[in-house]
């Protein structure tokens, strides 16, 4: 099975049906949670998630934001929230 085409940054993106963003106070961090699945999120890929992948933005607004807040060059983060948001997407957690 082929995987899809890469996330660009025109995409618009959120969570797959089933998939919810939740604190898991057990584990003490933020996870997906989608059937029969949990992906534990650090810090950054939270970040991601919530300003790429809610449906409000498109994914270029979400790393314009993402540059803003992390003070990085925005030529520096690009390419990894394309790769994290593509991997989410081809693991079933993202649909756009």
């Amino acid at each position: 099975m082929s995987e899809a085409a890469p996330i660009t940054e025109e995409a618009n993106l959120r969570l797959a049906p089933g998939v919810m963003l939740r604190q898991d106070r057990t584990r003490g961090s933020w996870v997906l949670m989608a059937p029969e699945r949990v992906l534990v999120l650090d810090e950054i890929a939270l970040e991601v998630v919530r300003a790429c992948a809610q449906g409000k933005a498109s994914v270029s607004e979400g790393i314009d934001a993402l540059s803003q807040s992390f003070d990085a060059p925005r030529s520096d983060i690009t390419s990894d929230v394309l790769d994290l948001l593509t991997d989410l997407r081809n693991r079933g957690f993202l649909v756009s």
